[in-house]
């Protein structure tokens, strides 16, 4: 692996998390990590969509007059986001029942706008699918640390297993969106 993939790698997981530093995609840390499943779905789903749009737009980047390029990004954003949603309601319904319209906010995700405009705008394919995938893992990662926390004090589950100890008593609060907040800090 080359020094910039090293570099990529490691500032989109925890120098510049997109989450813990940057503060973007909070609306969806709050409303979807009550349960590890779902933290995970939604994870997966936004990885997906942020390396593959980061990849069409770096091959697109010289295509694309400057401006129109948001709106480019736009429905770059949206193409990929409502394959994930179809796939997601064929064959995870419960899941997409339980994360109902935060799937298809992720075209309005700052995080992936922000990567396409940071990064893929100016910079090679590869090395933008590269950024769009490790950006997404590291939103997915700081999804599924929340979800632990909360699902596990809120629900007394991990991936919807029961795992009480003796004397334990779930704080509800832990199953409200702003619980979130308080992990976050």
């Amino acid at each position: 692996m080359s020094e910039r993939a090293g570099k990529i790698i490691l500032r989109n997981l925890w120098s510049e998390n997109q989450v813990l530093r940057q503060i973007l995609g909070i609306c969806s840390s709050l409303a979807v990590t009550n349960l590890l499943v779902n933290s995970l779905v939604m994870g997966l789903g936004l990885t997906f969509v942020t390396s593959l749009s980061c990849l069409t737009l770096s091959v697109m980047r010289n295509l694309v007059p400057h401006r129109i390029r948001m709106l480019v990004q736009t429905l770059i954003i949206a193409s990929y986001v409502i394959f994930v949603d179809i796939v997601i309601k064929a064959y995870l319904p419960g899941i997409s029942k339980s994360l109902g319209p935060y799937v298809g906010l992720i075209i309005t995700n700052c995080i992936i706008m922000g990567r396409l405009e940071a990064y893929a705008q100016k910079n090679p394919p590869f090395a933008s699918l590269l950024d769009g995938f490790f950006s997404g893992l590291g939103y997915t990662f700081v999804l599924l640390a929340i979800a632990f926390i909360r699902e596990l004090l809120g629900f007394g589950t991990l991936f919807g297993r029961s795992v009480n100890f003796v004397g334990f008593e779930t704080w509800t609060i832990m199953v409200m969106p702003p619980a979130a907040f308080f992990i976050i800090g």
